[in-house]
């Protein structure tokens, strides 16, 4: 994703914050690869996850691809500005992270697993950026629906930075809250690489294995 904005690598305060809009931006309704409503109702059971690491579109792209997810969205996340545009939150004067929404039933894939997929995916060492993509946009975060999720991520949190520090990573800088309203983003950045598959995609994990903890391992 490139755009000559100036990025800022600090969160925006508050009040220096763009003031958006009340009405929501135009998104799709249906997910370009499965067909499913990307809006509530979901199905009886499902669960929600939110997770930022790095540019939207190859983050969206490694969690559709799994079994047990029934539907996934991209939009914007954990900063001030009401129902901000693309080009809102690459000013970095929104506060808000590129995120994925999936919805999953925990019957077929748990929330660990769904965390093993967004630690292996990207590098949560490296602050307000993403390989080549730099803004407060692209930070790595686990924005968490219910207790159950906080206690995971935390555990997940201690667990990846013992692996990745045994392989010569720094201090992991993945910001893990209760998740805030999530935007929908526009149309055109849902399922982008399901709609271009040869489209830009500058994600990179660092090679450091995750395992969930409700994997048994036999001898």
């Amino acid at each position: 994703m490139f755009f000559n904005f100036n990025r800022k690598i600090s969160m925006p305060d508050e009040k220096e914050a763009l003031p958006g809009r009340n009405k929501n931006i135009s998104t799709s309704e249906i997910h370009y690869l499965n067909g499913r409503s990307m809006f509530e109702p979901y199905p009886e059971n499902s669960e929600l996850a939110m997770f930022g690491g790095g540019c939207f579109w190859g983050v969206e792209r490694k969690f559709w691809q799994k079994d047990g997810v029934y539907v996934t969205a991209v939009g914007y996340s954990g900063g001030y500005t009401p129902n901000p545009t693309y080009r809102e939150v690459c000013t970095g004067k929104t506060g808000h992270n590129e995120v994925v929404r999936v919805v999953f039933s925990p019957d077929q894939i748990s929330y660990e697993n769904l965390l093993q997929v967004f630690w292996e995916c990207h590098d949560p060492t490296q602050g307000m950026r993403q390989g080549n993509d730099v803004g407060t946009q692209y930070r790595s975060g686990i924005y968490t629906y219910g207790s159950d999720q906080k206690r995971l991520a935390l555990e997940s949190f201690d667990a990846y930075s013992n692996a990745i520090r045994r392989k010569g990573y720094g201090a992991i800088t993945t910001e893990i809250i209760d998740a805030p309203e999530f935007y929908f983003a526009e149309a055109e950045h849902q399922q982008y690489l399901g709609k271009n598959p040869h489209g830009y995609c500058g994600l990179g994990g660092t090679g450091v294995c995750y395992v969930p903890t409700d994997q048994t391992v036999s001898a």
